[in-house]
């Protein structure tokens, strides 16, 4: 029989990108409930405050979401009159998200969010440094990963 210690947990890139995802997100939890949004909806507003009026597609595609997972996301922000979805009268295919001024306003409390993430870390034996460097690596993951996913590499 094949060495089968390869399927080992502890040997698979894909459970500590996991876990370290999940408890990013758990980190998050407590300074986003302050503002009264989720995760997703954080990403969302994120993309939004950097470029306001934009496209369900473009959003999609920043975000690596699938528009049928973005747009009950979409329809959450817009019922706590954060955002505003409206079809382009030029395409009525394109539905156009904007920030309402109550998104615009949230913008100046989730300011502190980044360095209270950052802060988290202060503590421990991660550097600021080590943490940009994984940022970087991450990208780099993503980019090749996205590569091999749009030629078919990864698909089943």
């Amino acid at each position: 029989m094949k060495d089968t210690g390869i399927l080992y947990l502890e040997h698979q890139l894909c459970f500590p990108l996991y876990v370290a995802s999940r408890l990013t997100t758990q980190l998050y939890g407590p300074l986003l409930k302050e503002i009264d949004i989720t995760y997703p909806q954080y990403l969302v507003l994120l993309v939004l405050w950097q470029k306001d009026h934009q496209s369900v597609s473009e959003i999609s595609t920043l975000l690596y979401l699938e528009s049928n997972t973005l747009t009950p996301l979409l329809k959450r922000l817009e019922q706590k009159q954060l955002i505003r979805r409206k079809r382009l009268d030029s395409d009525e295919r394109v539905v156009e998200i904007s920030l309402t001024e109550e998104g615009k306003n949230l913008q100046a409390k989730a300011i502190c969010i980044p360095e209270r993430i950052i802060e988290s870390f202060r503590s421990s034996e991660t550097t600021v440094a080590e943490l940009t460097d994984f940022k970087k690596t991450l990208l780099k993951m993503i980019n090749t990963l996205e590569g091999k996913t749009a030629s078919g590499l990864l698909e089943s």
